[in-house]
């Protein structure tokens, strides 16, 4: 790391570390007006943010696919879904100062856990716009400081959300520094930001897989990540073959670029023949692709077959790899081998069935007869969410406002000296 970069980040933290304490220090309804207010901001700049989101579309290079423009792309309808998402965070409960637990010890002490902002968070992401404003509006929400550090290919469409959310904050006299920029796209300032074990205490990084092995191969900081989004659907024998057909073709195809988009389909041998002719004709005349297995392809021989890495594949795209496994420990082995532990969904009418595969999985989020794309903070009731993530520790699943706080012990006395 140069000095000059250095010097940068210090300046950013500084000011961060600042802007977190004073915003941990605000009310609850300062914090909201700030979120509703950086909302009507969105709205009223939308022309502002179109032509900044067009330059970034014309500087993509020609090697960037249809699903990664769409990741990029915002249109008057997904701004909009962005105001309403900021404005979901702003009616939430206020995630700060929550009793977790309390509890008094025989000489009299009174302990209390009490619910507080991480401290200072960096937000790293890639191509999708959006993922700023849900990560400033769940930040301020929750009394945490960001720095934002968006894609070298959605540069401007993310510092026009920026201005959008630090113009909320400014009408409420809150610190505007409680939501920074990288103010480039330069990667040694990610790398130093990423050592910044003074000034951030949290670092997520949201993208491809080759973002967060970066951010987990060099971080100094505590990393809050999520693999790969390689979800799978499960159709078990005794599923509703309709409702199966209705929830794979929304699990892959809604919009097959997020992370909760199912990449590989699972189904047994026993309804394989009954699901699998008219569920790969229909998938198809809506664009689907297929990486099929032998025993897939038995069945529907016009399927192409599956290369050795298909099935570790996030296609992220209108693909799916298709397998036909025995019974639920069979699906539950191809999971293990090739899932990453974000989103794994079972359809089946018969519980037991249902209770051993979301028993057996290692997903953050499982799932019986529904879509994974159901796999996101606002469908869960948190707003909006910050990522999904697949680890194990603090968080899993989507991360909204409670995932982003930590806690502090208060204990009251009557004067107790200990003997």
């Amino acid at each position: 790391m140069s000095g000059s970069e250095s010097a940068v980040l210090t300046t950013l933290t500084t000011a961060a570390r600042h802007a977190a304490t004073s915003l941990s220090r605000s009310s609850d309804e300062q914090r909201a007006r700030a979120l509703r207010g950086a909302a009507r901001v969105l709205r009223a700049r939308m022309s502002a943010l179109l032509d900044a989101n067009q330059k970034d579309l014309m500087g993509l290079s020609a090697e960037r696919n249809d699903a990664f423009r769409d990741r990029l792309t915002l249109t008057p309808e997904r701004i909009e879904a962005m105001a309403a998402g900021v404005e979901a965070v702003a009616v939430l409960p206020d995630p700060l100062g929550r009793v977790l637990a309390e509890w008094t010890q025989p000489n009299g002490l009174q302990f209390r856990r009490v619910a507080v902002p991480l401290g200072v968070i960096g937000m790293i992401y890639e191509s999708r716009p959006n993922v700023g404003a849900d990560a400033a509006a769940l930040c301020i929400r929750s009394g945490n400081a960001v720095i934002l550090r968006g894609g070298a290919e959605s540069l401007h469409s993310a510092r026009e959300i920026h201005r959008a959310m630090v113009e909320g904050l400014t009408q409420e006299g809150l610190d505007p520094c409680s939501v920074q920029i990288l103010p480039s796209a330069d990667r040694a300032l990610v790398g130093a930001l990423l050592q910044a074990v003074d000034g951030v205490d949290v670092i997520i990084p949201r993208g491809g897989k080759g973002l967060v092995e970066r951010v987990q191969r060099e971080a100094r900081v505590p990393v809050l990540a999520h693999a790969e989004g390689l979800c799978h659907t499960y159709v078990h024998q005794d599923a509703d073959l309709e409702m199966a057909r209705q929830i794979v073709v929304n699990a892959k195809l809604r919009r097959p670029g997020i992370c909760g988009a199912t990449e590989t389909l699972l189904v047994d041998r026993v309804i394989a023949p009954a699901l699998l002719p008219p569920l790969v004709a229909e998938m198809s005349e809506k664009g689907c692709a297929f990486r099929a297995d032998k025993r897939a392809q038995a069945i529907v021989p016009a399927l192409p077959a599956a290369q050795p890495d298909d099935f570790a594949t996030e296609w992220l795209a209108p693909v799916l790899s298709i397998a036909v496994v025995d019974d639920v420990e069979g699906a539950l082995a191809h999971i293990a081998r090739y899932g990453s532990g974000h989103t794994e969904a079972i359809v089946t009418e018969n519980p037991q069935a249902a209770e051993l595969f979301l028993n057996g999985t290692e997903g953050a989020v499982v799932m019986w007869n529904a879509s994974t794309q159901f796999c996101d903070g606002g469908e869960f009731g948190f707003g909006a969410e910050i990522g999904i993530a697949t680890g194990r520790l603090h968080a899993r699943g989507p991360v909204g406002l409670e995932q982003l706080t930590s806690y502090r012990y208060e204990i009251r006395g009557k004067g107790q000296v200990r003997g």
